[in-house]
């Protein structure tokens, strides 16, 4: 016998007529509609935050090394940072979420980037900027690992045109804050400092509408605005059934898209960390790296916002990971046989190969049927998957150095594309982690 659906991924139309169990706390009332659209541009305006933290260090990382004698070690460990505070950080946004509700946990998830960044610029040493970077990259962590689950929850029969609009506003920030900062920087003076630091607003900013929605309670439009560990507790009580039956890293495929996750992770962190380099090595010039930069992360913003979507219709998603692999191995490729002369065609196709990031955070809310599901999907995928990309970028600087060339660092990183599609077709089948027990 077929198992029924969950009303985790209910249409608007079975929703109504379908009966509701009784909570402790009342009948669920349903959300306002003026709620959902506060929601929805919570979620856009917490994505532009969710890489600037990243991206607009790296254009300024010389000034900041001379300036805070920054040993050349410390520097190149520092490209590595983001992805372990990512993976380590991550793992706590499960016990938060279930303790104080998502939508609190985002909440002060952006107000530790916004307290970050402020304080980055005012740091007089190497270890007071690592420990306020480190700040800022905590709030990003727990953020990014429950964004999939706002989105499951308040979006059920839209998770992949919301996971577009989120996707596309995190490539945006990204691009914006990597062609943005150095012109900034000038405009205010000159100083990595205000470079840097005007980055705040942006978080401030993104931060009034999550204040809003925690105080109203953003745990999702069937409990009637509650966002509270009693409230999620008593669901998870109140349908037992719903839990997944299978130990997380007991499951192929939670490791599945572990693996996937962290190698289009370890693509991006490359691309960010080391392309520019690469084109500088290749005669391009300084302020034409940056742009070729910007054009990858800008490439995410519109396929970003479609990607989900096609996904969402798709019940195998293994073809689109074919698809950005192949455009990823040609982009290596041509970046091995002509840097200089496809500069911006090698930046385009990279760039669309680097949307392997929203199609993963689809595929976690399609792979799973409930909250408690998407949570620990999410949660397993992101802190696994980001631990794996901690040692690419160090790989590949430590190949570069020693062989004096691009040669076998671009060796490498077509490598990486290999174990990403495998893992990426086997985690796309059309499965869910509660099925597995």
């Amino acid at each position: 016998m077929p198992t029924p659906p969950s009303d985790d991924l209910a249409t608007p139309e079975t929703a109504a007529s379908a009966p509701r169990p009784a909570e402790p706390g009342g009948p669920r009332r349903a959300a306002s509609p003026w709620r959902g659209r506060v929601m929805a541009a919570g979620l856009m305006l917490a994505a532009l935050n969710l890489r600037p933290a990243v991206t607009s260090l790296g254009p300024l990382l010389e000034e900041v090394r001379d300036d805070l004698g920054m040993s050349g070690t410390v520097a190149g460990v520092l490209t590595s940072v983001p992805a372990a505070c990512f993976a380590l950080f991550g793992l706590t946004a499960p016990r938060l979420a279930r303790r104080w509700g998502p939508g609190a946990i985002v909440c002060a998830g952006l107000a530790a980037i916004a307290t970050g960044l402020l304080l980055r610029p005012f740091a007089g040493g190497t270890v007071v900027f690592l420990a306020a970077s480190a700040l800022a990259l905590a709030g990003i962590a727990v953020s990014n690992i429950l964004m999939p689950v706002i989105v499951k929850r308040w979006f059920p029969d839209r998770v992949g045109a919301m996971t577009g609009l989120y996707s596309m506003g995190l490539s945006l920030g990204t691009a914006a804050a990597a062609a943005a900062t150095v012109p900034m920087t000038d405009a205010l003076g000159g100083s990595w400092r205000s470079g840097l630091g005007v980055w705040a607003l942006l978080a401030a900013v993104a931060l009034v509408p999550w204040l809003f929605l925690a105080r109203a309670g953003a745990s999702g439009p069937e409990t009637g605005g509650r966002d509270t560990g009693a409230s999620a507790a008593a669901e998870t009580a109140a349908a037992p059934a719903d839990a997944p039956a299978v130990r997380i890293t007991r499951s192929p495929l939670a490791w599945a898209m572990a693996v996937f996750f962290g190698f289009q992770a370890t693509a991006a962190y490359i691309s960010m960390g080391w392309m520019p380099q690469i084109f500088r090595d290749a005669g391009v010039s300084a302020s034409t790296s940056g742009l070729l930069l910007a054009v990858m992360m800008a490439m995410g913003v519109p396929l970003a916002f479609v990607l989900p979507r096609i996904a969402a219709r798709l019940r195998h998603q293994g073809v689109l990971v074919v698809i950005l692999g192949v455009f990823g191995l040609t982009g290596y490729a041509g970046l091995w046989l002509a840097p200089a002369e496809g500069a911006w065609a090698w930046a385009v196709l990279l760039g669309i190969a680097n949307c392997a990031f929203p199609l993963a955070l689809t595929m976690i809310g399609m792979r799973t049927r409930t909250h408690a599901g998407v949570v620990r999907l999410s949660a397993f995928a992101q802190s696994v998957g980001y631990l794996l990309s901690i040692p690419g970028p160090l790989l590949v600087g430590v190949l570069y150095q020693h062989s004096g060339g691009w040669g076998q660092p671009l060796a490498l990183m077509a490598g990486f594309m290999v174990p990403q599609i495998v893992a990426g077709v086997l985690a796309g089948r059309d499965r869910h982690l509660e099925d597995e027990g």
